[in-house]
């Protein structure tokens, strides 16, 4: 069975869907659902340090998307730009989940798999010392940015963050993010 994009977005559109989006990952639209989503947060959580707390893993889970997505040239032109992404931030039962999705090349998700691994592995204390080291080594991704998004965003969960891998070609996967707040 091949990868079907309307599919996943339909699976990642679960519980009280706050916000959904899919199509092309800009700097502006980032700056954009983040003013639309504090004013959300706003209406449907009394506590701020939640509110915080979702605000900050999204700023981070965007910028991560924002960052690493890779552009599948064939797209342009079709149901999705190059720099295709998608996210949903809705509320399951009483906690709430942000979940993204992009293209990423095939070579590269055996090191993103092995560095989400580690991360989920680690206790508390653990990932404040990776952290630290990552903040003052910055020698834990390709990107220039040390990993620290994911390591944040792990450290503010508790490590409940899940992803999946979904073929696309023989060049390119879905990445999809699972983070529960």
């Amino acid at each position: 069975m091949s990868f079907n994009i309307e599919e996943r977005y339909t699976k990642m559109n679960k519980g009280e869907v706050l916000l959904a989006y899919k199509g092309s990952i800009t700097a502006e639209l980032i700056t954009n659902v983040l003013g639309v989503v504090e004013s959300k947060l706003d209406h449907v959580i009394d506590k701020s340090i939640t509110k915080k707390k979702i605000y900050n893993i999204l700023v981070e889970s965007l910028q991560n998307l924002y960052h690493h997505v890779d552009d599948l040239p064939e797209l342009a032109g079709k149901d999705m730009d190059i720099h295709f992404g998608i996210f949903v931030i809705s509320k399951v039962g009483d906690q709430y989940e942000i979940r993204t999705g992009n293209f990423i090349k095939n070579e590269k998700v055996k090191k993103l798999k092995e560095r989400l691994d580690k991360i989920k592995s680690l206790s508390k204390d653990e990932l404040k010392e990776l952290y630290k080291f990552v903040l003052n080594n910055q020698k834990f991704s390709d990107k220039g940015g040390g990993g620290l998004g994911l390591i944040d965003i792990a450290r503010r969960t508790e490590g409940r963050v899940d992803y999946e891998f979904d073929n696309y070609d023989d060049d390119y996967s879905f990445f999809s993010l699972n983070i529960t707040i």
